[in-house]
């Protein structure tokens, strides 16, 4: 196994409820360490810069306004094989779909609001980190 960092977004929803300790006790859990985390109201430059690979999908404007609509908490992840261990610790993106005992199936509202991102591989995952902390921030 690899130890690898991935990037997490704690989302608008789950902040909003005051789910943020919830998600990241369940994320030490399942094996993952905090390297770094801070809270951030995410401007509507960042959110459209963040999600621009979604720009020419019907759902982009409304993603948009849903990351700015509140706090979120962005973090990044360690641990052996992260991207993939966040992800099954996150669940499927439709709560409905997701195993039990997920960050999605415990806590999501809906499969918009769905309490977390996490990305999807090592190449997204590094791009994903310095779009948020510059290297000082991420202390180990």
């Amino acid at each position: 196994m690899a130890l690898e960092r991935t990037f997490s977004i704690v989302k608008p929803d789950a902040t909003r409820r005051n789910l943020t300790g919830a998600v990241v006790a369940k994320l030490e859990e399942g094996g993952l360490r905090v390297f770094a985390s801070k809270r951030i109201q995410m401007t509507k430059d960042q959110a459209e810069g963040f999600y621009a690979v979604h720009k020419e999908r019907p759902f982009y404007g409304e993603l948009v306004a849903f990351m700015t609509s509140g706090p979120v908490v962005v973090q990044v992840l360690e641990g052996e094989n992260a991207i993939a261990r966040n992800r099954e610790i996150m669940g499927a993106t439709n709560p409905e779909e997701a195993a039990e005992g997920t960050i999605r199936k415990l806590y999501a509202e809906n499969i918009e609001a769905n309490s977390v991102h996490g990305s999807d591989a090592p190449e997204t995952a590094a791009e994903e980190i310095k779009y948020f902390f510059s290297d000082d921030e991420i202390v180990g």
